[in-house]
């Protein structure tokens, strides 16, 4: 009789962005805090994607993600769940400001 071999599940080193836009934005003065970046990369997707819905997003500052524990069942995983959630989901557009301090997914509609 042979033995079964688990199954083994393949789980990416990094995130695949290739399917979406992404704008990484450093402005010379840095955002004053979240509702400033928030607004800042809204105006990208609208520019970028003319309708648009916010899918998911992480404060660094305040070290906050939505939606929610979303990163609770990736405890093991290199990807974030906030970024797991948004590329599942289709997401068209990310925005990064100030490398990683928010970071923003927004799906075209």
């Amino acid at each position: 009789m042979s033995e079964k071999k688990p199954s083994v599940c393949n789980i990416p080193a990094e995130p695949d962005y290739s399917k979406l836009k992404q704008v990484n934005l450093a402005p010379e003065i840095p955002v004053k805090d979240f509702a400033e970046a928030q607004q800042l990369a809204n105006d990208v997707a609208e520019k970028e994607l003319q309708d648009s819905m916010l899918l998911s997003f992480y404060n660094k500052d305040s070290n906050i993600e939505s939606p929610r524990n979303a990163s609770d069942c990736h405890e093991n995983s290199p990807i974030p769940g906030y970024v797991d959630y948004a590329l599942y989901r289709d997401a068209s557009l990310r925005v990064d400001i100030e490398d990683g301090r928010f970071v923003f997914f927004y799906l075209e509609i």
